[in-house]
């Protein structure tokens, strides 16, 4: 019974773009590993850009500087 988490920030991805990562995944683990769509779990969890950290800055952070903001 697969269960994939995946993880995004929350930028606008739109329920088609989350059904495609479903959808995709699920395929993915059907092809490779032989593994049934009903028992396969696909979670997306989006998460605050101030929640996000890279390299010792927030995303937020990070985007406001490569902007030109700070």
């Amino acid at each position: 019974m697969p269960y994939v988490n995946i993880r995004v920030t929350r930028e606008g991805v739109s329920a088609e773009q989350k059904l495609a990562l479903i959808e995709g995944v699920t395929d993915m683990l059907e092809q490779v590993l032989n593994k049934k769509p009903a028992d396969t779990f696909v979670v997306i969890d989006e998460v605050e850009t101030d929640n996000w950290g890279v390299n010792r800055e927030s995303v937020s952070a990070r985007r406001r500087r490569e902007a030109g903001q700070e």
